[in-house]
């Protein structure tokens, strides 16, 4: 938490243009209320959320039908209904605009490189819609791709939602049994996927995991021509048909939209299943554009026609996140493959040619950046970035000086934090705030988001637990073969009564920001105190000898000892010299209780999909115990370095 002066400030003329500003002065007239500032506006957010949401939903202008009533059971978090009575298509909120005018831009690597107009994606939409609706697809039913994203993608997802299917996808470096354990949960009517792709300028072929996957779905292939051979692929599969196969029966025409309640499901998404089978956690058309909105609208402050980036795959939420950009008019700049293929400029390059207003990534990837000397603002015209977003993992406070320094200094960088269980945030950017290093600025509108003890009392000044404590639309609808939701209420109900545990361990700030430390079941307890990772992560990380570490808590002798690997940057080996600059750096910067017992060198560290180290796996196989899904990790081969270990065993 910064003692000095804050990294960045909107000025009186910046804020008094932003969406945001607007919408404060039109609820204010709508109901007669002074909003004198921000944290008024905040708390009557939360305070009187029916009118709130109702207010966010006339103002973005959502295309339905709102009903009379905007909340039902609000006091009960597990029966709360959001406009019980409205209807509406998610994807007739996604087809904004019309014309010629960019919708969709691509690049995978540098290999490919194309862009769709509004006319266009409307017109394989509805190629697309008369598609499925030949195959018999309709309400309920299920959509699953393994796709690159890829404006294909897009227009499969929109389509399959103007008809109600309910969409499901992972990115195709999914092993077999990770796109099983997913879809197969599911049973899609269509099994969506392309011939191959391309990563860090290789061709990656999916024949044999496409063959494999579908005999066990046993669902009709559409496969999509990307970096292989589609006709083969296609004509190899018993129900294979290619893009054109598969669309050239078809006139484009007018989209039929299915109107639909608003707690209808849109998407199954996932957890990243490193404890187990994946859960399904299916969110609601109404929810996800409710919240994507907001967040979009007023957070983001996101206007028609600016370029919104997200470095993302399909497998992680900031997907669904991005498209729904589409809802406010923005052009999406898509990206698939390597951030650093064919080098370090590559999304730099990206911005610099198509004028991204705002620019998402992960904190892994600013911090990557940093590392490799590449210093944009040197080399790059970012002159219309205005937003930076970083999210997957906390933000080190050296990656918020490194955005200020080596990327643009006066952008608004915007640390988010939420997930997969709510599809957007609890906790992001706000432009009539200032940016304080190492903070996240505040919690979203119409979310009650506090940081709690153990005794479920609500902390300042001091590490807790980040909660919700009253019900907001983007919450799950179910889990999906969760019939009494019993693993639903598990997931996030068991910890307090009638209040949102989110597994975030957190803190507030003297600025009303907020800290995220780490996941909460992967905070260290050495003599009984609660260590986030994070904190040590901030330390050692910026270390130029370190490229990336991770820490567990080993059981030892009654108690819990803090054990820290790392990976060097080339050329550094792990001698008494550098392990004691590290113990001094840690105790130093954050505390004695943070210093490890343990120091080892490892050769690699493994991570989810999506670029999330899993403390929880390393820990398994440090005391023995089976990782229950390796198939979701994009390294698994990394864990075997950390399996018996001589270090660890004095």
């Amino acid at each position: 938490m910064s003692k000095e002066g804050p990294l960045w400030s909107p000025s009186p003329e910046t804020q008094q243009k932003t969406p945001l500003i607007q919408f404060m002065r039109w609820a204010s007239d709508r109901y007669g209320r002074d909003f004198p500032d921000y944290d008024s506006f905040y708390a009557w957010s939360i305070n009187e959320r029916a009118d709130f949401w109702s207010a966010v939903w006339d103002h973005c202008g959502i295309k339905g039908e709102k009903g009379d009533r905007a909340l039902e059971h609000g006091d009960d978090m597990l029966a709360t209904r959001f406009f019980p009575d409205a209807s509406l298509n998610f994807a007739e909120n996604l087809l904004t605009g019309t014309g010629a005018g960019d919708a969709l831009i691509f690049r995978g690597e540098d290999k490919v490189s194309y862009r769709w107009s509004w006319d266009r994606l409307r017109a394989e939409v509805s190629r697309l819609q008369q598609a499925f609706r030949a195959l018999g697809i309709g309400k309920g039913d299920r959509v699953a791709a393994m796709m690159p994203n890829m404006p294909e993608t897009v227009a499969c997802m929109v389509a399959a939602a103007s008809i109600g299917a309910i969409w499901s996808s992972c990115s195709p470096d999914f092993g077999e049994q990770g796109v099983l354990d997913r879809f197969g949960q599911i049973d899609p009517k269509l099994f969506i996927t392309c011939d191959g792709y391309w990563y860090n300028g290789k061709l990656q072929d999916l024949s044999a995991k496409v063959r494999a996957v579908s005999q066990v779905l046993k669902a009709p292939v559409l496969v999509v021509p990307y970096a292989g051979d589609a006709a083969s692929l296609a004509a190899a599969l018993p129900t294979g048909r290619t893009w054109e196969q598969f669309t050239a029966p078809y006139q484009a025409g007018e989209i039929i939209y299915e109107a639909l309640p608003f707690a209808h499901p849109v998407y199954i998404l996932f957890s990243s299943g490193t404890t187990g089978v994946p859960k399904c956690i299916v969110h609601s058309a109404g929810g996800t554009l409710l919240q994507h909105l907001k967040e979009h609208r007023l957070h983001c402050s996101i206007v028609p026609g600016e370029k919104l980036f997200y470095f993302t795959t399909c497998g992680w939420m900031m997907w669904n996140w991005l498209v729904s950009g589409l809802a406010v008019g923005a052009t999406l700049c898509l990206y698939d493959g390597s951030p650093f293929a064919p080098d370090g400029n590559v999304l730099f390059d990206y911005a610099q040619d198509e004028k991204f207003a705002v620019l998402g990534t992960s904190a892994k990837y600013i911090d990557a950046v940093r590392k490799s000397g590449i210093v944009p603002a040197n080399t790059h015209d970012l002159s219309d970035l205005r937003l930076l977003t970083s999210t997957g993992s906390p933000l080190s406070p050296e990656g918020f000086s490194f955005v200020y320094e080596g990327i643009k200094p006066d952008v608004h960088l915007a640390s988010i934090s939420g997930g997969t269980d709510i599809v957007s945030c609890f906790v992001l950017g706000n432009p009539l705030k200032p940016v304080w290093r190492g903070e996240i600025q505040g919690p979203g509108l119409g979310l009650a988001v506090d940081v709690w003890n153990d005794d479920g009392k609500p902390v300042r000044g001091e590490k807790g637990e980040l909660v919700c404590t009253k019900a907001f639309p983007s919450m799950p609808v179910m889990f999906w073969n969760d019939p009494d939701g019993k693993k639903y209420r598990s997931a996030y109900f068991e910890r307090f009564d009638n209040v949102w545990y989110h597994g975030d361990f957190a803190e507030w700030t003297e600025h009303d920001g907020i800290v995220i430390h780490g996941r909460s079941d992967a905070t260290l307890n050495p003599g009984g105190v609660r260590i986030g990772t994070a904190e040590i992560y901030n330390q050692v990380e910026q270390m130029e000898e370190v490229a990336e570490a991770i820490c567990i808590g080993q059981d030892w002798e009654d108690d819990v000892r803090v054990v820290l690997f790392v990976r060097l940057a080339n050329g550094h080996v792990l001698d008494d010299a550098l392990i004691q600059a590290i113990k001094t750096r840690i105790r130093v910067g954050a505390s004695p209780r943070h210093v490890p017992a343990k120091v080892i060198q490892v050769a690699d560290i493994p991570r989810t999909k999506s670029g999330k180290i899993v403390e929880l796996a390393v820990r398994d196989v440090v005391h023995g115990r089976p990782v229950k899904n390796k198939e979701a990790l994009a390294n698994p081969e990394a864990l075997d370095l950390y399996a018996g270990l001589e270090a660890l065993k004095t």
